[in-house]
């Protein structure tokens, strides 16, 4: 997997491109979770949501948000690290502009900054959210919500209590003219340990249905 450097506006970002095998075949961008608490592009649920998307066709980079690894600059409480999404989103189109279509996906505080995405950037098709945090992060965002998309949460979470999450996914799915699915994991705690596999069906299904090939 080719290592990348992206120019963010606060220098550059460390990244992981890995080539779909096709180049007019869709893109994805993944966000790890809250880098003061040891997220980085390393995290094994963005490791389970790259691999997913690989096995669909998709050209897949996540990268290290400011102040993570070998990225510059330093943490800057989500406007900044947006920025570097939006950075690493405008890197990765520019180098696939036939790309059929384009998705972003995060965990975490990774979720919160990939929705704010969807504001700052159009022609994105579709989201997936792991664990977004609801209870700690406003969503209000996402009114109207610019894009369908897939929200997976652990009944377990005790970071993001699932109830907080359903409601969030229930505000989105009650939109017109988009479609939001809200998937269960039972058993899966934050970090879906001993439920990767599960946050991989779900993640395989969906895409499947949506036609991401």
């Amino acid at each position: 997997m080719p290592e990348v450097t992206i120019n963010g506006t606060a220098g550059p970002l460390e990244g992981r491109l890995s080539p779909g095998p096709h180049g007019h075949g869709p893109i994805g961008l993944f966000l790890h979770p809250h880098p003061q608490h040891g997220g980085t592009m390393n995290n094994k649920v963005v490791f389970a949501l790259e691999r997913a998307f690989r096995s669909h066709g998709f050209t897949t980079l996540r990268f290290n948000f400011r102040g993570v690894g070998r990225s510059a600059g330093h943490f800057d409480g989500g406007d900044g690290e947006l920025s570097d999404a939006a950075s690493a989103l405008d890197w990765l189109r520019a180098r696939h502009p036939e790309a059929a279509q384009c998705w972003i996906a995060g965990f975490s505080f990774g979720a919160w900054i990939a929705t704010r995405l969807l504001t700052r950037r159009t022609g994105i098709d579709r989201f997936v959210a792991v664990a977004p945090p609801a209870n700690l992060f406003d969503f209000g965002f996402l009114t109207p919500c610019p894009a369908s998309g897939l929200i997976i949460q652990g009944d377990r979470d005790d970071i993001v209590p699932e109830p907080a999450a359903a409601r969030l996914a229930h505000r989105l799915a009650n939109q017109p003219d988009i479609r939001v699915e809200y998937r269960v994991i039972p058993g899966a705690d934050h970090f879906f340990a001993e439920r990767m596999a599960g946050l991989g069906q779900c993640l395989d299904e969906y895409l499947g249905q949506e036609g991401a090939m």
